[in-house]
């Protein structure tokens, strides 16, 4: 049997097993933190750092973080920390695409609903517009960079799930974009539509044909509730 420890989050007192990230103690006892790289499956990433909650007064992000006996966490109610992810989200809309009116995915799309549960109604940065290229070559699968937010789930799924390989997040910084298995885009690439890394992807990035509007607008899971673990697809 593992060994327990306790931490406390927003003042509520609650055990743990030695090993276990914030993230996974958190969500073992019903408490939802916000994240987009983060997933279950996957191996933990720590790179869109939504997730980010005050550990004795420090940022951390809680899904890399171990977490250990007596932490102080906070990961609601706290102004800065609220400003600190309000900020991330809205840089990932403002260097991308991201059309919520126009895309399929509204409803369903993570990042669109953290946006709402954060408050976020217009970015604060400026729009950049970036010309991105579309890719509908694989005979089931469409994907749309416009919409990529490079959390790097899709590239672990791939890796660690799927055995295959087929995304990797190449270049640098701003600079940063997914690339695939093939010279020749997606329709040279080994995915196939039942793979998981078609699956995990949080926004409208990578679709599968001929199903986007399947599910009726005010049917999907955040039409009408703000994202938690009660209406999160993979929690």
């Amino acid at each position: 049997m593992k060994d327990r420890i306790y931490i406390t989050i927003d003042g509520v007192i609650l055990w743990a097993e030695a090993g276990q990230t914030i993230m996974e103690a958190a969500h073992d006892s019903d408490i939802y933190i916000p994240h987009l790289c983060y997933h279950p499956e996957l191996r933990p990433h720590g790179s869109c750092r939504v997730c980010t909650v005050k550990v004795n007064g420090k940022y951390m992000a809680s899904c890399t973080t171990p977490a250990e006996n007596g932490m102080e966490i906070v990961n609601e109610g706290d102004k800065e920390l609220t400003d600190f992810r309000k900020a991330v989200v809205e840089m990932l809309y403002v260097e991308g695409n991201h059309y919520c009116m126009f895309c399929e995915m509204s409803g369903k799309c993570e990042l669109q609903a953290i946006a709402y549960r954060l408050g976020i109604l217009v970015p604060r940065f400026p729009y950049q517009f970036p010309v991105r290229d579309l890719d509908a070559s694989h005979p089931d699968i469409f994907f749309d960079r416009n919409r990529c937010i490079k959390c790097g789930r899709c590239v672990r799924a791939s890796r660690d799930i799927d055995g295959k390989h087929v995304f990797e997040i190449t270049e640098r910084g701003a600079e940063s974009i997914l690339s695939f298995d093939s010279d020749n885009g997606l329709a040279g690439s080994r995915l196939a539509v039942d793979d998981r890394a078609v699956d995990v992807c949080p926004v409208g990035a990578i679709l599968v044909k001929n199903t986007a509007y399947r599910l009726p607008y005010g049917e999907r899971p955040y039409d009408h509730e703000p994202i938690s673990l009660d209406n999160w697809p993979d929690g």
